[in-house]
């Protein structure tokens, strides 16, 4: 991996002029994020804006061809995921990415780290503490849970790496009402716990919220980046790129 490269001591990711493409289609055109330490951003769009792809490209899951990924000062453009999740960052994918044979005990224990300071504080009796639902459940299988559990079990197994950032792509998708409240809950939490968060997911109204700030695809461009109780005020601009 490249060694570290001058970068703002506040911010935590910095991607500039990212262009991404599955196959010979091209998706992100030049995106530029930046996450301080700490920030909570949500990534909003309809679907097929590259939302998705954006979070792919930052974790080297699917690399850009041109472009720059800086965590924590430190280029991981043409690292592997598994060296830039060791940077300090959880993921919570779309689909939850549950290990079907593993109890949740073992789902959650496998992840277990400090985070890259030596934090800890994060650990099974406070992922168990944190979703209770999961303590009573704590030997069955993951695949045998329903889905609002397999997302706990996947928040948990995340925070379970003490990250420095989670990112949540599509957390509350499919879930009922009840599920959902629990599950933004826990994302407040979270943010007021100081983990950074970058979320992608349908609830606008619950997302602007609580997140910082907010950054609007649009055939995988980046036609807004403000702050979020900012955007709440031009129902225009929402209603044009997102149909809210």
């Amino acid at each position: 991996m490249a060694e570290a490269m001058q970068s703002a001591p506040d911010l935590l990711v910095q991607a500039s002029h990212l262009h991404t493409y599955y196959g010979n289609s091209h998706v992100l055109h030049g995106v530029d994020l930046n996450i301080a330490r700490g920030e909570s951003v949500c990534l909003l769009g309809r679907n097929g804006m590259g939302k998705t792809t954006t979070i792919r490209s930052i974790l080297g899951l699917t690399p850009p061809r041109e472009g720059r990924v800086l965590i924590n000062g430190r280029d991981v453009s043409r690292a592997a995921t598994h060296e830039i999740i060791r940077q300090g960052i959880g993921y919570v994918p779309e689909g939850r990415g549950m290990f079907p044979n593993l109890t949740v005990r073992e789902s959650l224990v496998m992840a277990a780290r400090a985070g890259r300071d030596g934090r800890n504080e994060w650990d099974l009796a406070r992922v168990l503490k944190t979703f209770p639902r999961l303590a009573e459940r704590i030997d069955h299988l993951a695949g045998n849970l329903s889905g609002g559990e397999q997302q706990m079990v996947a928040i948990g197994r995340a925070l379970m790496l003490n990250p420095d950032l989670l990112i949540l792509d599509e957390a509350t998708e499919g879930l009922a009402p009840l599920i959902r409240k629990e599950i933004w809950q826990v994302v407040r939490t979270i943010k007021d716990s100081g983990i950074a968060t970058l979320i992608v997911d349908k609830n606008l109204n619950v997302l602007l919220g609580f997140t910082d700030r907010s950054m609007i695809l649009v055939k995988g461009r980046i036609v807004y980046d403000g702050p979020s109780l900012a955007l709440q005020g031009q129902p225009e601009l929402l209603q044009k790129h997102i149909g809210i």
